[in-house]
């Protein structure tokens, strides 16, 4: 009975936010004159009950499935690492880089090169707020949001320095060489990228549901000073999850690279980001890995339907953009609900008020 009642709970964490955005949304489409219903309808059939749409949006999850999984496992532990779109950027510039100047390998090591460089990378870049964390107890979230900035100042001087392509019209490193491109799959936009994403969602299944680490994390999410008293070595607990989150989030930026992109451009982690898109997909699946996956798949169904709103209706294709930010607004309000109880304290509130009226009358 408590089992499906948590079950029960976590549909319904992930639905209420959702059918919330969605309902806020269809009120807009409404008030500019055009029907939400076939809007919406447009956007399901032709992101999830098309083949080709089915596939793009596999596509496009993918690099959300890792970055969600990136955020989660860090909040979980009550760590928030908001450095994964900084880990995702550098992992995939650096990834390019490799991928361009490196000739004469066989695809297979090619891609497995170029894919370790991101994750390393990722994971060095994580190391910094890690120690700052681990060892002299630096807010990392301060930490991990000005690096952000790092990255991005990093990436521009080198895009338009040493490893900028003349012969291109705009701001981009050189194309990567062929043998380091994830190849299409039954001629659509779906790499073996994908699968990859998935096996890394398998390992970090089992990770969170069924192994010694994930009952670690979820300890020192709860009660840092009470797991470190039992014995645990919590500061080497948030190395540990950190390189993790680091590894993932470049391999998310590295995937993207070598099956979108590939090439490095000032915009390639697109808006708001890889980074902050995973964070949001963390939220939305509760940090769970299997909510994870499917808020993952929602959200790149959003972006792919997008593109067909506004050539079968009149409706711009920015009103996926007025859908996320309402979905943001609502996550954050359940984020900072989860964090500081903001229900309890207002039903505290309302009880003493009406005590105190009792007692006046």
């Amino acid at each position: 009975m408590k089992k499906n009642n948590t079950i029960l709970k976590s549909i319904y964490n992930v639905l209420f936010p959702v059918l919330s955005a969605l309902f806020l949304g269809g009120i807009v489409i409404a008030a500019i004159g055009e029907n939400p219903f076939l809007t919406y309808s447009i956007m399901i059939q032709k992101s999830l009950f098309s083949v080709n749409g089915l596939l793009k949006t596999l596509h496009f999850a993918a690099p959300l499935i890792l970055t969600g999984l990136a955020i989660a496992i860090t909040f979980k532990a009550n760590i928030f690492n908001m450095g994964v779109e900084g880990q995702a950027v550098l992992g995939a510039f650096f990834a390019g880089v490799v991928g361009f100047s490196v000739k004469g390998l066989p695809p297979v090591l090619h891609i497995t090169l170029c894919v370790l460089t991101g994750m390393v990378v990722g994971m060095l870049f994580a190391l910094i707020p890690a120690i700052l964390k681990a060892y002299f107890n630096v807010n990392e979230m301060v930490v991990t949001l000005m690096l952000n900035y790092v990255v991005v100042e990093i990436v521009k001087f080198l895009s338009q320095g040493v490893f900028k392509d003349p012969s291109s019209g705009y701001v981009s490193t050189y194309p990567i060489m062929e043998s380091a491109m994830f190849k299409k799959i039954f001629n659509s936009d779906l790499t073996i990228f994908f699968f990859i994403a998935l096996v890394v969602f398998g390992i970090m299944y089992i990770v969170f549901k069924h192994s010694k680490l994930g009952y670690e994390v979820n300890a020192i999410g709860k009660n840092p000073e009470f797991s470190e008293a039992t014995g645990m070595k919590v500061s080497k607990k948030i190395m540990v999850i950190m390189l993790i989150s680091g590894a993932i989030s470049g391999l998310a930026g590295a995937g993207f690279l070598m099956s979108e992109k590939f090439r490095f451009t000032l915009d390639f982690s697109g808006s708001p980001g890889l980074g902050w898109d995973g964070m949001l997909i963390a939220l939305l699946g509760s940090h769970n890995p299997v909510g994870i996956l499917i808020a993952a798949i929602f959200y790149a169904a959003l972006k792919t339907g997008s593109d067909y709103i506004s050539v079968f209706t009149n409706v711009p294709k920015d009103i996926v953009g007025v859908i996320q930010g309402i979905l943001i607004l609502l996550l954050s309000v359940k984020f900072f609900n989860g964090q500081f109880d903001l229900t309890g304290k207002l039903k505290n509130m309302w009880k003493r008020s009406k005590s105190g009226e009792q007692k006046a009358s």
